[in-house]
């Protein structure tokens, strides 16, 4: 090629790459960094255990605000539920999963885009009424004659983790009730029904006015990581990402660490 011929063809890659960047420039950001600019438009549908209500209510209107004309449409329920649903062929965009377990089996069937990440661990609690009335300090009180206790049915996270810290205390329990999410087994302390549940971190704090957390050692024997992936069907593939990429950003993290998880 002559020198003539060299200097035409850089000039046009040159100019192709001022495109190139000006366009990125126009645009604000990319869906990676949260879609800062308005790259995100549309539902995203984010299917969610129901352990992140609170934090991911919050997390969704602040990704909203970052993305005008962007809706975030948010599925609460256990995370072996919202798993099976997946499987199933229910439309969503997000998976963001209480366990591993439940993240594999969405993986295994084939559902997920890419390699799912964790973005926040969580540890269990006693929950009890405000004031502590039957004086719970640990996983035996629990055991005492009368004493009623609610716990997650063994297949959700939040029972698995149960199970793990009652078999590291040596302590056998019989819970009058097994719930299908960590809400459910809330729900009933707050209401009166049982003296005391097993449940997150999380959920203690974010229903501090009902109830109290009590820690006991044996919860550092089942922490809970939270996997989050995009999913491979997902009717807002851009959204999925982005929206991955903010629960896992300086934003996301600080949302999460105020409703009690702790970091990965």
């Amino acid at each position: 090629m002559s020198g003539r011929g060299t200097r035409a063809a850089l000039a046009a890659v040159l100019t192709l790459a001022g495109l190139a960047v000006a366009g990125c420039g126009a645009d604000g950001g990319s869906p990676a960094d949260g879609g800062a600019g308005g790259l995100v438009t549309g539902t995203v549908t984010v299917f969610a255990a129901a352990s992140l209500t609170e934090s991911f209510t919050r997390i969704g209107r602040d990704f909203e605000a970052a993305n005008p004309g962007s809706t975030v449409t948010l599925n609460l329920a256990g995370s072996s539920a919202l798993a099976n649903q997946i499987n199933q062929g229910a439309p969503a965009d997000v998976f963001a999963s209480a366990a591993p377990r439940n993240m594999t089996s969405v993986i295994g069937a084939g559902n997920a885009d890419g390699t799912p990440s964790v973005f926040a661990r969580n540890q269990l609690v006693i929950a009890v009424p405000r004031g502590n009335p039957q004086g719970v300090v640990g996983l035996a009180d629990l055991t005492r004659p009368g004493v009623k206790v609610a716990l997650c049915a063994d297949q959700v996270p939040c029972g698995a983790a149960a199970r793990a810290a009652l078999t590291a205390a040596g302590v056998a329990l019989t819970p009058v009730t097994l719930e299908q999410d960590v809400k459910g087994a809330l729900a009933k302390v707050k209401l009166g029904e049982v003296d005391a549940a097993l449940v997150y971190r999380s959920d203690a704090r974010a229903a501090s006015a009902d109830v109290s957390g009590v820690e006991f050692p044996e919860s550092a024997r089942a922490i809970n990581d939270y996997p989050i992936v995009a999913l491979r069907d997902a009717p807002n593939p851009t959204g999925a990402r982005a929206f991955v990429a903010y629960v896992s950003s300086a934003p996301g993290q600080a949302v999460l660490a105020d409703a009690g998880f702790q970091a990965p």
